[in-house]
């Protein structure tokens, strides 16, 4: 019989690290020079909002609830392939957050921008998803979740993030398809927003 205790503390310490990764990737990433903005969008600032709360849900722990409860989901060897697919979770969503921001250098920004010669960038995970950075935002919300064990206030941080990340997602597209038109149209028909098949 296994003491599901271990396996938890795993699941959310191999899931902390991962943000701890996350953050590191935006905080000593190469700071390219600063470029002039030709637009921004103010109301990603809503979505971004948003989808903070969602993350503060997943991470606020109730004073009158015990710190990672036993509970079935992490005993035995569905809680070892239920901690495994958590933190695989979380790792996939780090590298493909690291690899967007990458591939976007000096055009990645906070809020929805343009800056002066912005392109439209369709390399790297961008074949894949328009938006991956987002993608990458969701699988860290829901690992987290899940390695907290908050399941109900994961339900609810996930449609809160599904909000902010339309928001985003259509005040982001707005700017790409004034700046580049029919080159994006084509780009969003055989690419998906988010995740395919779903968004």
């Amino acid at each position: 019989m296994f003491d599901p205790a271990p396996i938890a503390l795993f699941t959310l310490g191999g899931v902390v690290v991962c943000w701890i990764v996350f953050a590191a990737i935006f905080l000593f990433r190469k700071r390219p020079p600063k470029e002039p903005e030709a637009k921004r969008d103010r109301l990603s600032l809503l979505g971004i909002f948003l989808q903070m709360c969602a993350y503060f849900l997943v991470w606020f722990q109730p004073p009158w609830e015990p710190f990672l409860p036993r509970t079935a989901v992490v005993s035995g060897s569905i809680g070892i392939a239920f901690s495994v697919c958590t933190v695989a979770l979380a790792v996939v969503s780090v590298w493909l957050v690291g690899s967007a921001v990458r591939t976007l250098g000096r055009q990645w920004a906070f809020a929805a921008r343009l800056v002066e010669g912005h392109k439209l960038i369709t390399e790297g995970p961008y074949r894949f998803v328009r938006n991956p950075i987002y993608t990458g935002m969701l699988g860290m919300l829901v690992a987290t979740g899940l390695a907290m064990e908050h399941f109900t206030a994961l339900d609810v941080a996930v449609v809160l993030f599904a909000v902010g990340l339309v928001i985003r997602v259509r005040s982001e597209e707005k700017l790409l398809r004034a700046a580049f038109g029919e080159e994006f149209e084509e780009y969003a028909k055989r690419v998906p927003a988010v995740l395919p098949g779903i968004y």
